[in-house]
């Protein structure tokens, strides 16, 4: 097997791999509706930092009062768990499939989120993704607690399954600026954005995307044809 392979593919989940139909919009704005906050100040804030931590955005929001925050990302999880339990998600199409694929290429698959490890684990069961989709599932405190942009969860996967041993064999996949700065930090030799979700084109590719695809569902052939690319390049060498 070459050193070239890009055997550990990191994707993002909600408008990546799960279609949530704005459902993060509406559980931060019934969160801040619950601790009596007006949700039109914050909204436009949540949409330019898409994929990051909650409970980040929340500090933000609230000017750094820690309880506040954690008062705040509480009520989000519950709105959003909610919403989940009402069989208001399903995966985006194609990207079970995609996910197999990679799998069958001989790939680590590693899904990451922004949401805290309950969220994350309903909206798994929600679509029976729990047992034996992917290899690894990490949110931001499995990996010491920062999320997107930091690079962290993506660090966290290469670190944790071993699956390469150079960052730059590294694939980073997901619909936000923050999927692609986080992608970018690590080292990661593709950072493909995704247009099922979040931000458009321009955005994905002024925060570092290598690659602009229609949805996850193209992944597994981008990778293919990018590594035949290079073993072409290599061999006319």
């Amino acid at each position: 097997m070459k050193t070239s392979r890009r055997n550990l593919v990191v994707l993002d989940m909600a408008g990546t791999t799960v279609a949530d139909g704005g459902l993060v919009e509406q559980a931060f704005s019934a969160a801040a509706t619950r601790l009596g906050e007006d949700p039109a100040t914050m909204i436009d804030y949540v949409r330019a930092t898409m994929g990051e931590s909650k409970i980040s955005v929340f500090w933000h929001l609230f000017g750094g009062d820690e309880q506040r925050a954690r008062q705040a990302n509480l009520a989000f999880e519950e709105a959003y768990g909610e919403l989940v339990a009402d069989g208001l998600i399903a995966p985006v199409p194609g990207a079970a499939e995609a996910i197999a694929t990679l799998k069958e290429q001989g790939r680590t698959v590693v899904l990451t989120t922004g949401f805290a490890r309950i969220t994350q684990d309903a909206i798994l069961d929600a679509l029976g993704w729990a047992d034996g989709l992917v290899d690894l599932t990490l949110c931001p405190a499995d990996a010491g607690g920062r999320g997107r942009p930091y690079p962290d969860m993506v660090l966290a996967a290469f670190l944790r399954t071993g699956a390469v041993d150079d960052v730059r064999q590294l694939v980073v996949a997901g619909d936000t600026s923050y999927d692609m700065l986080s992608g970018v930090r690590s080292g990661a030799g593709i950072v493909a954005g995704v247009l099922t979700g979040a931000h458009d084109e321009p955005a994905l590719k002024e925060h570092g995307a290598t690659h602009v695809l229609s949805s996850v569902a193209e992944l597994p052939a981008l990778i293919r044809e990018y590594e035949e690319r290079e073993e072409c390049e290599e061999y006319e060498a």
